[in-house]
């Protein structure tokens, strides 16, 4: 069989999970672009994601967006999800991709203490996490208190619900990256001793409560997915699980508070996560939790995403390993990220036997939004 064939076969599938169909395995990545003036998506991002829906991608992740709270962001010109003039800039891009045949989400974020100081949208917001200690361990912001941890887990909620009123067909959490619900998970950055502290399955408390009020806050026909990763900005070597054991930890109480489908991020998502397994991230998520699994990391090119912010440019590679791992069901969806801003039509060039017409990665296109 082709590689055009096999693409067409793996990647062409619907997928559904609750009230959401894709109309194939092909989702676009989150990746925040800064096109938003204070914090209003605009046309010119509406036309961004709904070009790439008219282009074949089944699913539209967009750029992480702001939670409402003082503390959750830190640029005046990544997207909010909250406040009348935000929301309605984002149901018009609803509107347009569902018009172009795509399913769309948001993602919902919040920074925690990697939090600029002094930075927009609220200036004199201080940064705040699970331990007044940064990524890297040094003193910075301010430890919550049960007041910050009621008050974000409801913001998150209210987002959810929002998402939900808009039209969107579910919701992903950005449980990853080093920030703010990534930091209550990982033992670098909570040093906590009370009920969100301790343990790995003490550390998942607050995730797994912003789940579960989340799934109480929509529908059933509305679907939840989780953004997860071991690396953190700044600490690329880190684990959250060491073992596919301590995974299942993980896993589990997310599982029960009601995420419907994890995304697990890795830098590249041909390599292994765990010794004397061919299994990568996502492989070894649905492995462990039953649940649908997203992969992502350098899809279709030859270069990470830490290089595009050096300045470097990454050539259009093969997917064959992509393909061997979906036809065997290690996961159930592709997220594809740079490829994408290079190429609106990867997906149709792709799922076509086109490649050879794609595209190429250049630095200087996020300076852009096209």
């Amino acid at each position: 069989m082709s590689a055009a064939d096999r693409a067409a076969n793996a990647l062409s599938r619907p997928f559904s999970v609750r009230g959401l169909t894709a109309r194939n395995r092909i989702a676009m990545a989150p990746m925040t672009r800064q096109f938003s003036p204070d914090g209003v998506p605009g046309q010119d991002v509406a036309d961004y994601y709904t070009r790439r829906a008219a282009a074949d991608v089944g699913l539209i992740i967009t750029e992480g967006t702001y939670v409402d709270h003082e503390s959750a962001g830190t640029s005046d010109r990544v997207p909010r999800f909250h406040g009348e003039a935000a929301l309605a800039g984002w149901a018009d891009v609803v509107d347009s991709v569902h018009r172009a045949g795509g399913a769309i989400i948001p993602q919902l974020w919040h920074v925690g203490v990697t939090r600029t100081e002094g930075a927009g949208p609220v200036p004199d917001a201080e940064p705040v996490g699970p331990s007044g200690i940064s990524l890297s361990g040094e003193p910075k912001g301010r430890a919550m208190t049960q007041k910050d941890l009621d008050d974000v887990i409801a913001a998150f909620a209210d987002a959810a619900a929002a998402a939900e009123r808009l039209g969107f067909d579910g919701a992903e959490l950005h449980g990853a990256h080093g920030y703010l619900i990534d930091q209550f998970l990982w033992s670098g950055s909570n040093r906590r001793t009370d009920g969100y502290g301790g343990d790995l399955v003490a550390r998942t408390r607050f995730a797994a409560e912003i789940v579960a009020a989340c799934r109480a806050a929509v529908s059933d026909a509305f679907p939840l997915f989780f953004r997860m990763s071991q690396w953190k900005a700044d600490a690329y070597e880190a684990k959250l699980a060491e073992t596919p054991q301590e995974l299942d930890a993980l896993l589990t109480p997310l599982a029960e508070a009601g995420v419907d489908v994890f995304h697990a991020s890795t830098r590249r998502y041909w390599l292994p996560e765990f010794e004397d397994s061919d299994l990568n991230l996502a492989g070894w998520v649905k492995k462990i939790s039953g649940r649908p699994t997203l992969t992502v990391g350098s899809v279709g090119l030859d270069g990470d995403f830490f290089s595009a912010f050096q300045g470097n440019d990454s050539s259009v590679t093969g997917i064959e390993q992509l393909l061997d791992r979906m036809e065997r069901d290690e996961f159930d969806m592709v997220a594809v990220g740079r490829a994408l801003i290079a190429d609106p039509e990867w997906a149709a060039k792709t799922l076509r036997g086109r490649t050879a017409e794609i595209t190429p990665f250049a630095a200087e296109m996020l300076k852009t939004l096209h």
